[in-house]
């Protein structure tokens, strides 16, 4: 039977993203019952770098597809070669980042193929593989059998521990990009205007600092200072985005990014279904609130019912005091 396929998702200089390692864990641990092995897809102007970046994780074989049309991600340009080279195996895999979730169910669509998204278990269970699946905003789970010859599937980043290189290198192929299609003639990437900083990417962060609306005009002069003696990156829920006290890029939650870092402190906020959702696989998670009903006590690992606007300053300054960051 056919493997799998990782498709790994790179930057536009050909830096592989960590979310790419989660999609690799979830392909090896389904990689019993569709085949044994798998396989991985980089497209990109520079996928060759990619690639070699690649080679050292177990794959039978890298797909490297460099084109220069590629550089500026697009489902449209990137569909059909994936669709390509994906429709000789058995399980086409990505995480279910933005790209992820734009671009897989499109190539499901060419395939003809079944659909599982934002997957946050794989089961090999008599031979077949199963799919875990959270429902109401991860207050329960389904398991999903697809029943087409060729499953596709995105991985929830979260839930799947970044794949260690396991020695040995695999080898190269270079594969041409697919014809593009009439919709490819009509989408071009005009800008990008994205949020740059200093600090972590907010889904690859170790250490995460979220804000809510109780911080109002103040959200970075609180938690900048905090951000900064942790080595962390900042995040914020739904209604401090809502209310225009943090941008949206900055979202944690369900309909924001799916985080799970080793510490998540949640400031002032007080735990919506929605924002839990998308930070409740944190390993420890600290809440500072005045409201001691608040919701997100009943999941932190560390709870402060406090004014946060005394309690922040107050734990940045001792913070300092010992010199202590976990970046």
């Amino acid at each position: 039977m056919p493997n799998a396929l990782v498709i790994a998702e790179t930057s536009e200089s050909g830096e592989v993203k960590k979310a790419t390692l989660s999609a690799i864990t979830f392909a090896k641990q389904a990689a019993p019952a569709v085949g044994g092995a798998f396989s991985i897809l980089v497209l990109g102007a520079h996928a060759a770098k990619s690639a070699a970046t690649l080679t050292g994780f177990g794959a039978t074989k890298v797909f490297a597809c460099e084109d220069p049309t590629l550089e500026k991600y697009t489902a449209e340009h990137f569909s059909r070669t994936v669709a390509e080279v994906g429709k000789n195996f058995s399980l086409l895999v990505a995480t279910a980042t933005s790209q992820g979730k734009d671009l897989m169910p499109r190539v499901a669509a060419r395939l003809d193929a079944a659909y599982a998204g934002d997957c946050s278990a794989v089961i090999v269970e008599g031979g077949k593989v199963l799919y875990k699946r959270p429902m109401y905003a991860g207050n329960a789970f389904g398991t999903t059998e697809l029943l087409t010859p060729v499953h596709v599937a995105t991985a929830r980043q979260s839930e799947f521990d970044p794949a260690a290189p396991s020695g040995g290198t695999s080898p190269v192929e270079p594969v041409t990009k697919a014809a593009p299609g009439a919709a490819a003639a009509r989408v071009s990437v005009v800008s990008l205007e994205a949020v740059t900083s200093e600090r972590p990417e907010l889904t690859e962060a170790r250490v995460v600092v979220s804000g809510g609306r109780a911080l109002k005009e103040k959200f970075f002069e609180v938690l900048e200072p905090l951000s900064t003696a942790l080595g962390a990156a900042i995040g914020a829920s739904r209604a401090a985005v809502d209310a225009g006290y943090a941008p949206g890029d900055y979202q944690v939650g369900q309909t924001g990014k799916i985080v799970a870092p080793e510490l998540y402190l949640a400031i002032g906020i007080s735990g919506a279904i929605q924002h839990i959702a998308g930070m409740k696989s944190s390993k420890v998670i600290v809440a500072i609130n005045k409201d001691a009903e608040a919701p997100i006590f009943q999941i932190a690992d560390y709870g402060l019912v406090a004014d946060l606007f005394q309690a922040v300053p107050a734990l940045v300054s001792e913070l300092q005091k010992r010199g202590r960051t976990t970046a």
